[in-house]
């Protein structure tokens, strides 16, 4: 089952770009084929939050449950990751802008909620390589990853709201609940769970890769 998962996992992402061009309809009110991308861009999002909330869930294990060394991979390897999603997130975010708004960057709220999620984690990649002893490094690392749990949801879902936002979000569920058209809606949904379940694939191959350094001989830099 496991060699036969990550090929249907492709095959499932596979069908999802197929559903997204083919299957969905285009939004009303958006330029040309410039809904198609929300397709992608909000699934890279979601998955960056999610990678974030694991990386403090992570942490908070290697806080409280004898400090394994594999909580610290897993915490690791998923701000990493989730810094990975939030670039593309950023990048097709600002494609559609270039589109619908005339320009890459028009510092709306979400776009500027964003960098400051990106900015936050890059200090905590920073944070470990500034500290050279292994141990303080890991708690220190996983105190701020903590810290996150709270930082991540105000940066993702409260900041944005505080003020008007050119987001299709803010402009279109005025109503307060999605108001999509339903194969719109079944395509997002199966994009949102393909791009979550490759996140956790690609995690536990790049947690394995962080083990193996370790254990290596020359393996003696910073997990």
């Amino acid at each position: 089952m496991r060699k036969i998962a990550p090929w249907l996992l492709w095959i499932w992402i596979i069908g999802v770009i197929w559903a997204a061009f083919f299957y969905a309809p285009l939004a009303e009110g958006f330029v040309g084929q410039s809904s198609r991308i929300l397709f992608f861009h909000v699934p890279m999002a979601w998955v960056s939050f999610v990678a974030f909330l694991a990386a403090g869930a992570w942490s908070i294990r290697f806080l409280a449950g004898g400090r394994r060394v594999a909580h610290d991979h897993a915490a690791s390897a998923a701000v990493e990751l989730g810094l990975l999603f939030c670039v593309l997130a950023t990048v097709t975010g600002a494609l559609w802008a270039r589109v619908m708004w005339g320009a890459f960057w028009n510092w709306d709220p979400r776009q500027t909620s964003i960098v400051l999620a990106m900015i936050f984690y890059a200090a905590y990649l920073a944070l470990r390589s500034a500290v050279e002893e292994p141990e303080t490094r890991r708690r220190l690392a996983a105190a701020y990853a903590v810290l996150g749990l709270v930082v991540a949801p105000f940066l993702f879902f409260v900041l944005p709201r505080l003020t008007f936002s050119l987001h299709p979000d803010s402009v279109v569920n005025l109503r307060g609940r999605i108001e999509m058209e339903s194969r719109m809606r079944q395509v997002l949904a199966a994009s949102s769970l393909a791009f979550t379940v490759l996140f956790f694939w690609i995690h536990r191959i790049q947690v394995r890769l962080k083990a193996r350094a370790e254990r290596a001989p020359l393996g003696r830099t910073r997990p």
